[in-house]
């Protein structure tokens, strides 16, 4: 008899690979149009929303150190999706070389989201050290890099396919529910979040795909 607690039911959706790849190709962008040049992160003002920041409720600090924690705060997170994106990337290229043959758009939205990871991975290195420069102080994070994307790597490909997912569902609720509407921002460090954000949209999408298609087991 089969144990229904074995019965993995693919997610519904409505996506196709071609549908992705175009939506991804009418929003492409380079990582010298979102930093760099005049496109500097301003210092008077918060990087992150309250509801992720969570620093209003530390009244012994002074309002000057609460921007400065929402500040840290807001490097931590774009860093650690860089870290993330380490293991999304080998990820995505393994699964494309099996699939150099038949689906045409499959592959080339699979090319198309690697390439976009390798794109966010040098945006967020590039995003790192501006900050450093400008604030004035290293601020440690968790990795390294390598080492996390070997013990994540390590495991069933579907389990990692289902938290790189997870990933980016969080990524589009984090921006649509608590950074889009919020207009005390610094412009500059919203912009890379929005545009973080646009691709993972189709990410997310591909994923969807991707991850009906791999073996429970």
């Amino acid at each position: 008899m089969i144990n229904p607690s074995h019965i993995v039911k693919p997610m519904e959706h409505r996506y196709t690979y071609k549908e992705a790849l175009g939506a991804s190709e009418k929003i492409r962008w380079r990582v010298e149009d979102i930093i760099g040049g005049d496109k500097q992160l301003d210092f008077t003002k918060p990087f992150m929303p309250e509801s992720l920041a969570r620093v209003d409720g530390l009244t012994f600090l002074s309002p000057g150190e609460r921007r400065l924690l929402n500040q840290i705060r807001g490097h931590a997170y774009l860093v650690i999706f860089g870290l993330v994106e380490e293991f999304i990337l080998p990820f995505v290229i393994d699964h494309a070389r099996p699939n150099l043959q038949g689906d045409d758009y499959r592959l080339r939205a699979f090319l198309q989201f690697a390439s976009e990871e390798a794109k966010h991975i040098h945006l967020f290195k590039r995003f790192r050290e501006e900050f450093e420069r400008e604030f004035g102080m290293h601020c440690e994070v968790i990795g390294p890099p390598e080492e996390i994307a070997r013990a994540v790597l390590a495991h069933h490909k579907l389990g990692v396919a289902l938290v790189i997912l997870h990933i980016e569902w969080m990524t589009q609720r984090h921006y649509l529910d608590s950074v889009k509407d919020d207009q005390q921002l610094d412009p500059q460090f919203k912009s890379r979040l929005r545009h973080h954000w646009m691709e993972e949209a189709q990410h997310a999408k591909l994923d969807t795909l991707w991850s009906n298609r791999l073996p429970p087991r």
